[in-house]
């Protein structure tokens, strides 16, 4: 397996409502890691999670996704890339109107043709994964408890078997055992199936108790960058702040 990084941001640099966002961010993942990407609000984390999936387009610099630059591809390409890769917004952005084996055979039904009977099948397996119970198949979102649709839409951002996934405040919303299962439920999947997953958070339990790695957002740049004990020993003023307020608080 190539040691080339799965993810990577070339000096970055995104100006959005008249200011920079991002002046010069630059990192790069690698396979089989959970990376946390930290920072106050407006630091744009949430921007720079959609630039890595090619959803935006920074202003300056450089964004590959598995050795291929984003800004140099075609659309089908891009297209073709988004299949190696599942995507988990804050909200979990389930279909409404669609019940939850809907929700998760979507992005299946969209790239790959399969009879009716092997697309249950995958469906069923993607909820098993994730701790689902086979009932909640037919539910709607609105029917399921937070937990439960958080875990829908991380089973349908698994549904293509994806090497990388990008999660976006994944327990933001849930309480605190709601949000350690779902950490479980991560953790086991990354080990099992060898996943490479960058996610944004707020939540101190799951960079302790889940991530291997932190990157920290501040002011533009990155501030910190390594393991979470070496990076919460940073002498930074914002770094120092952010993990004293919630071990006090």
């Amino acid at each position: 397996m190539s040691d080339r990084p799965i993810v990577e941001a070339t000096n970055v640099r995104t100006r959005l409502g008249g200011r920079w966002v991002h002046d010069g961010v630059s990192f790069a993942l690698r396979r089989g890691e959970i990376t946390a990407l930290i920072g106050g609000s407006g630091t744009g984390k949430t921007v720079l999670l959609r630039e890595l999936v090619g959803l935006e387009r920074p202003t300056e610099g450089r964004v590959s996704l598995f050795g291929e630059d984003l800004a140099s591809i075609s659309g089908q390409r891009l297209n073709a890339l988004r299949r190696r890769f599942g995507l988990l917004f804050q909200d979990g952005a389930l279909f409404s109107a669609m019940s939850v084996a809907e929700n998760v055979a979507a992005p299946v039904v969209e790239h790959l043709s399969l009879p009716d009977d092997l697309l249950c099948e995958v469906v069923n397996l993607k909820l098993n994964l994730v701790g689902l119970p086979l009932d909640a198949a037919r539910r709607r979102p609105s029917e399921l408890s937070g937990g439960m649709r958080k875990r829908a839409a991380l089973a349908r951002a698994l549904a293509l078997e994806p090497e990388l996934l990008f999660l976006d405040e994944p327990t933001s919303g849930l309480d605190p055992l709601g949000a350690r299962e779902f950490d479980h439920t991560l953790r086991v999947l990354v080990d099992s199936l060898g996943l490479t997953v960058l996610l944004t958070t707020h939540d101190l339990d799951t960079l302790y108790d889940l991530v291997d790695r932190v990157i920290v957002l501040h002011e533009g740049k990155v501030i910190g960058d390594g393991p979470l004990k070496e990076v919460a020993r940073s002498q930074h003023e914002w770094i120092r702040s952010y993990f004293d307020t919630r071990m006090t608080g």
